[in-house]
């Protein structure tokens, strides 16, 4: 039985609602947010961001020195690391002069390309920026996505990038799509797919395999 994609995200979407992500009051703020994210939860993250919130510009920041970066973020874990990865994203950004509509105007493979060979922004980091802040329309593959996937019964690949063009190429390339999909699918993880998943009420729970063995 083919699989559908596009299924999942309808009923998703109809039981949780548009979620209007990322939550950030600006693009650079959800730039910085997905950095400090990286293997930490979002309330550590939270934390941080109100710490450094004086500074988010990325003239504000780009003033402050790696250590006093650091301090700030102290919350988010592994600070001293983002603290180095956010000037080496700062730095690719001020190429740019910061002007986020002439990034938005690069060729999304070409800008995926450049953000990955930032130091410290790996697959999904990239994907989620050019996702939330860029406009560009991309599947991000994190780990709550391939746990619920692997549970419906998906035989996903275990490429990042083989995985999210599978879906990408069997999904309309919609931005807004793509925006909920990400946010819907860390809804429902948090929810119901849990590492300890709640079935009952589930809105996939007509359609899942409920394949709960060596993927959780």
């Amino acid at each position: 039985m083919a699989r559908n994609y596009q299924l999942i995200y309808d009923k998703l979407l109809n039981y949780y609602g548009p979620q209007n992500w990322w939550p950030a009051d600006t693009p650079f703020e959800m730039m910085i947010g997905s950095i400090l994210v990286q293997n930490t939860g979002w309330r550590n993250v939270e934390k941080a961001l109100e710490k450094v919130r004086p500074f988010l510009s990325p003239k504000r920041m780009e003033k402050l020195t790696t250590e006093e970066l650091a301090q700030l973020i102290r919350s988010s874990g592994f600070f001293n690391i983002k603290s180095k990865r956010i000037k080496a994203f700062l730095e690719w950004y001020k190429s740019y002069n910061y002007d986020i509509d002439a990034v938005k105007k690069t060729d999304k493979h070409q800008l995926r390309n450049e953000l990955l060979s930032i130091n410290g922004i790996g697959r999904e980091t990239a994907d989620v920026m050019l996702l939330y802040a860029f406009d560009k329309p991309v599947f991000v593959v994190d780990a709550y996505a391939r746990r619920i996937f692997y549970r419906l019964g998906f035989d996903m690949p275990k490429s990042y990038d083989t995985f999210r063009k599978q879906v990408e190429e069997v999904v309309p390339q919609d931005l807004g799509l793509f925006n909920e999909f990400h946010a819907v699918l860390v809804e429902h993880a948090k929810v119901h797919c849990k590492s300890v998943p709640i079935c009952e009420g589930c809105p996939l729970f007509d359609v899942c395999d409920r394949r709960l063995d060596s993927n959780d």
